[in-house]
């Protein structure tokens, strides 16, 4: 049985290169490339992938909530984070939000096809240096932890978060989401709120420090 594949990636070259590799194996067949996360999400619902190769830091929506947003309407969907960062707040966000593997963009393609084939057998995938790092973390939990509140943020609050820390004003927020200016200043009060935030630069700081941005 052929395994359907989603290439999630703002850099062209990147989606480009390896779809070029995958089209090479007679089970898999890529169906589409997204640019960014809400890209991933619109095309997850459109075409039913097995198995999304998603990067974790892309323009307007992340990876990170663009996993979360998936698997809650798709949970059957696997996604495989493919990216260059090896920060553990990177990392331990995408297992948060789902993920069932995490790979660095150095990998070979070998060790890329094995994770795939892997985790479309209902199975994890993590590379080496990933998996020594949850299990220290694991035995010695790090001095630095995702703060408590990052938690209790929705999906929405995250998406309006990145977007601030990205440099965009309310307006361009409003209509990026299709929201009202009034519900965006709302959400961006509620977070300054919930992580005790001044201003843009607080906010800007607690995406970065949380890995929802590497802005």
């Amino acid at each position: 049985m052929s395994i359907k594949i989603l290439i999630a990636d703002d850099h062209q070259l990147t989606r480009e290169g390896v779809r070029s590799m995958l089209e090479r194996e007679d089970d898999i067949i890529v169906l589409g490339e997204a640019e960014d996360g809400r890209s991933a999400v619109r095309l997850a619902r459109e075409l039913g992938p097995d198995v999304i190769l998603m990067d974790v830091c892309m323009p307007e929506m992340n990876g990170i909530v663009a996993t979360s947003l998936i698997l809650a309407e798709a949970p059957r969907i696997k996604v495989i984070a493919l990216s260059r960062l090896d920060d553990r707040r990177f990392v331990f966000n995408m297992l948060r939000a789902g993920a069932s593997g995490y790979l660095i963009k150095d990998c070979s393609f070998k060790e890329l096809i094995q994770a795939i084939r892997r985790v479309a057998a209902n199975k994890n995938y993590l590379s080496p240096g990933i998996m020594d790092m949850v299990v220290k973390d694991y035995v010695m939990p790090p001095a630095y932890s995702a703060s408590p509140d990052s938690a209790n943020l929705t999906i929405r609050e995250k998406e309006v978060l990145q977007l601030v820390a990205e440099g965009h004003s309310t307006p361009q927020i409003a209509r990026s989401l299709h929201l009202s200016v009034k519900t965006v200043e709302s959400h961006r009060q509620n977070l300054m709120g919930k992580i005790n935030a001044k201003g843009i630069a607080g906010l800007t700081k607690y995406a970065i420090r949380e890995g929802l941005t590497s802005a």
